[in-house]
């Protein structure tokens, strides 16, 4: 890193966005069988400013709770987190940052919101499929209560990561 200010920047970004992401955990709300928290905004912003290296926060996110750090929703840590219904979702945390980071690295707008979007469905399709095997429900169940009543939401906070991800590259 010694003279390399690109790389230094981001291992700094890294570390904060993976602060931000363990931050959004604690922003629980109880929902079942998967909780409503602001994970999802830092996941995207890691994609759009990190661009290709937006997978490493949430990865770094998901090895500090594995390995018992009180970072996971409602201050869980540890391996079992991940064995239950919500570790699909986590996982998809990773895909999500590569897809959104993928996307800008290019500088058109629709592909950049495309990503967005495909990056959020990454995140349903882990979590769904996850969720299906971890709970024995079918997969269309799994989509119905793990995916179908977060759309609003999840929306909100990818028009919210589009806009900070635009103030923030202006800046």
């Amino acid at each position: 890193m010694f003279g390399d200010a690109a790389r230094a920047e981001r291992v700094a970004l890294t570390a904060t966005l993976v602060a931000l992401i363990g931050a959004g955990a604690w922003v629980s709300i109880p929902f079942v069988p998967v909780p409503l928290t602001l994970q999802t905004l830092f996941v995207l912003l890691s994609g759009m400013l990190l661009r290709r290296w937006g997978f490493l926060p949430p990865l770094c996110y998901l090895v500090l709770g594995t390995l018992g750090l009180p970072v996971f929703h409602n201050g869980l840590a540890g391996v079992g987190v991940l064995l239950g219904p919500t570790g699909g979702f986590m996982v998809g945390f990773v895909a999500a940052g590569l897809v959104a980071g993928l996307a800008y690295e290019r500088r058109e707008r629709p592909v950049r919101m495309a990503g967005l979007v495909l990056a959020g469905l990454a995140i349903y399709a882990f979590g769904a499929a996850w969720l299906a095997v971890s709970t024995g429900m079918p997969i269309t169940a799994a989509v119905a209560v793990g995916a179908l009543p977060f759309l609003p939401g999840d929306a909100l906070k990818t028009v919210v990561a589009y806009t900070l991800g635009a103030r923030l590259e202006a800046s």
